[in-house]
């Protein structure tokens, strides 16, 4: 597939040339020129800045359309389409003052839409954003945007839930390619680090249209850093600190480009101690390590486009299991902890032809992932390897209407080389088509698409029939036909209606299909079913939008409805002295969704109020409810905005109150959870001192160091509360 591939780029380079320019101005609303606008071509990863007049130049662009992204601070975006260049191009822009968030052009979608012409409501932030609100990792900057949390274990592993759905039923996808890293267990984290993570696109429902099986609850979608601009040469560092861990996290980075070719390189390291609660304890082994590195080179002509990326992702993380126990600073980490090897390589290609385009993403990832009991020799160890390939060809533009014809796969294999095996040795193979196409009317779009998929299982004979450990040998396949339609209009001018009716599938992980035996992770002995069925959904969305200059507003609501829903439920019985649980089925429902706003009052346009609440329920047919479903939430924050002179820009301080409720709506062997309050205070900006400038920002987060257990902690049975006060300081330096 790779040699085809590359056979292919190199045959339309040869045959496919063009010599297209694109040059302009940026002005403002006054006619007056703006220097250091940002221009970019995402699909060329090409980009530049304009001059002190306001021009700017591309050259060498292939046949065809060409979009582009003009970005300025305090201004509104501009997003273009240049539909099918001519030898010589002029297109100038007038940038209007921004008041409230940028739109912003969604990747995660087919057609790459602005959000706010896209049919379905997609949620994206920025790393940098995220990072201003102090959070640890990257996976609690997530559970800040609604209807997003997570399960987590300490501050060391986080795992997304998308409106009451996690695991295996939320996709993530980073450099392009799907992130495969035996997302199956509670326990394991999501294996990113944000350096080098330029923003995070949210698909709060199906997406199996787009992505196949797994993205049954949704999708995670992180776009990665961006190259330098034509001619440039940028480095950076960073550096944070966490007084109530003792925690670091560095990073530097570097990056270059000229007209064709682009470099970067990112590399990082996190290290923290056992986490402090509220009464200044400390929680013990749960204290993790973490080195990260990113690189990318890129070439981009005018007939192809081509970016290979790698992240290698090593974690070093402790498993609390005595609570409250030696107390320690020490961030070398005890027994039982874990040891995971991570490496993801990317290949995201763009061949242009007259009127279309052919997007070839390959991905490779190989996850080796070990648990220690009390020595250092792995107790478990699981090797699994991932090839996976996407090819989507969007049609040449029909009118208004645009469609897409799309193919992809996955290869995965499972190996074992430890004492014990949690799950079997085993192989699978998916293989999947799609069609979609999106009609533009006035102030209306249509959107539908239909999609074939199939997954294989096989796993191989392991232990003694009977005993813990054993499994039988497994041959298993699973088909799914779905669909979906989306409707967007406009009922007046700030207000926008969307509609999306969708079915999402997931086929049964290895887990579910095969456990044998007592998971560490959970305390738990779980016994798998070979027999389970794929869980099919209906989700029904709606979202009514409601913005001008001053003021935002939004509702979502959902109803989703899943057959053969998969989860555990006890037994009764005790083996090894742990309860035992099982894998079984029921139909299932969850509804809910997410209001806010934002408001700017003229004329305090320093001052900014955004205010959100999310709520989900999940119960089976028999109304009892669903395990693992996040408590309701209120957040809010108060922002202004501000310069002081010439020597600190782009200034920010900001208040944040959330307020989680009570959480009474449990399954049978959950308990309750009580609701709790936390205030959170953030302040930063650029200060320039003569030539030298550089970014700070200060957080306290838990400021009143308030002792509560949130209700989707994994040490929640064990009553260990979560994290208690904790201040960051970070600056990022520009060299």
């Amino acid at each position: 597939m790779k040699k085809l591939i590359i056979a292919l780029i190199l045959g339309f380079s040869g045959i496919l040339s063009a010599q297209n320019s694109v040059s302009g101005t940026v002005t403002d609303n006054q006619n007056q020129p703006l220097a250091g606008v940002s221009v970019y071509a995402p699909e060329l990863h090409k980009g530049t800045t304009t001059d002190e007049n306001g021009k700017y130049d591309f050259k060498n662009l292939p046949n065809g359309n060409l979009r582009l992204s003009f970005s300025y601070v305090g201004y509104a975006n501009q997003n273009k389409t240049i539909v099918k260049l001519l030898k010589e191009n002029t297109l100038d822009i007038t940038l209007l003052e921004s008041i409230l968030e940028m739109d912003e052009v969604v990747v995660s979608t087919p057609f790459n839409k602005l959000q706010s012409q896209n049919v379905m409501k997609i949620d994206h932030e920025s790393i940098k954003t995220l990072q201003q609100k102090g959070t640890s990792t990257l996976i609690e900057g997530l559970a800040t945007i609604p209807g997003v949390s997570q399960i987590s274990t300490g501050t060391s592993i986080g795992k997304p839930v998308i409106r009451g759905l996690s695991g295996n039923r939320v996709l993530v996808y980073s450099q392009g390619v799907r992130i495969e890293n035996q997302q199956f267990g509670d326990e394991h984290g999501l294996g990113l680090n944000d350096a080098g993570i330029e923003s995070v696109e949210v698909i709060k429902g199906p997406a199996s249209l787009l992505y196949g099986s797994d993205a049954l609850g949704g999708v995670l979608y992180f776009n990665p850093e961006k190259f330098a601009d034509a001619g440039d040469f940028k480095a950076n560092f960073s550096q944070k600190y966490f007084t109530n861990t003792q925690g670091s996290n560095s990073s530097i980075g570097l990056k270059t480009s000229t007209d064709n070719w682009k470099f970067l390189a990112r590399g990082s390291f996190n290290t923290h101690s056992d986490y402090k609660i509220a009464d200044g304890d400390r929680v013990t082994n749960s204290r993790y390590n973490e080195t990260d590195f990113k690189t990318g080179i890129g070439y981009s002509n005018s007939t192809f486009s081509s970016v290979l990326r790698y992240n290698y992702n090593k974690l070093d993380i402790g498993i609390p299991e005595d609570g409250i126990a030696e107390q320690s600073s020490s961030k070398d980490t005890q027994f039982p902890r874990q040891g995971i090897f991570n490496h993801l390589f990317s290949l995201n290609n763009v061949i242009f032809f007259e009127n279309s385009k052919l997007d070839v993403d390959l991905g490779y990832i190989s996850n080796d992932r070990s648990e220690f009991e009390d020595s250092n020799d792995a107790a478990l160890r699981m090797k699994l390897n991932t090839f996976n390939y996407n090819a989507k060809y969007h049609f040449p533009k029909f009118g208004k209407i645009e469609a897409i014809l799309g193919l992809q796969g996955m290869h995965q294999t499972n190996k074992n080389s430890g004492e014990e095996y949690l799950i079997p040795n085993a192989t699978t193979n998916d293989f999947g088509f799609f069609g979609t196409a999106n009609y533009e009317w006035e102030n209306s779009v249509l959107q539908a698409g239909l999609r074939f998929d199939n997954r294989n299982v096989t796993s191989e004979a392991h232990g003694i029939v009977g005993e813990e450990g054993s499994f039988e040998a497994l041959d298993r396949s699973f088909d799914s036909f779905n669909a979906s339609l989306g409707y967007k209009t406009k009922l007046a001018e700030p207000l926008t209606l969307r509609l999306n009716v969708a079915t999402g599938f997931r086929a049964p992980n290895l887990a579910e299909l095969t456990s044998n035996g007592v998971h560490e992770g959970t305390n738990r002995y779980e016994i798998g079913n070979s027999n389970l069925k794929t869980e099919q959904n209906v989700q029904t969305d709606l979202n009514l939008e409601y913005k001008n200059s001053h003021f935002e507003f939004f509702v979502n609501g959902f109803y989703n409805h899943i057959n053969n829903y998969i989860y555990t439920s006890p037994t009764g019985e005790i083996r090894d002295n742990n309860n035992v649980f099982a894998y079984i089925q029921d139909n299932a429902k969850l509804f809910g969704g997410e209001i806010g706003l934002h408001f700017h009052p003229h004329p305090l346009d320093w001052l900014h109020f955004e205010t959100s609440f999310e709520t989900v329920t999940g119960k089976k047919d028999n109304d009892d409810y669903l395990p693992l479903i996040p408590a309701n939430n209120w957040n809010n924050t108060l922002r202004t905005e501000f310069n002081i002179k010439n020597w600190f820009k782009e200034g920010y301080a900001s208040l944040n109150v959330s307020s989680t409720f009570d959480q009474d709506n449990v399954s049978g062997f959950e308990t309750a959870s009580k609701g709790y309050t936390l205030v959170n205070l953030g302040f930063g900006g650029t200060v320039k001192l003569g030539k030298t400038a550089f970014d700070v920002n200060l957080n306290g987060n838990n400021l009143f160091d308030k002792k509560y257990i949130a209700h989707l902690s994994r040490l929640k049975t064990d009553e260990i509360p979560n994290i208690g006060r904790n201040i960051v300081l970070g600056v990022n330096f520009n060299l």
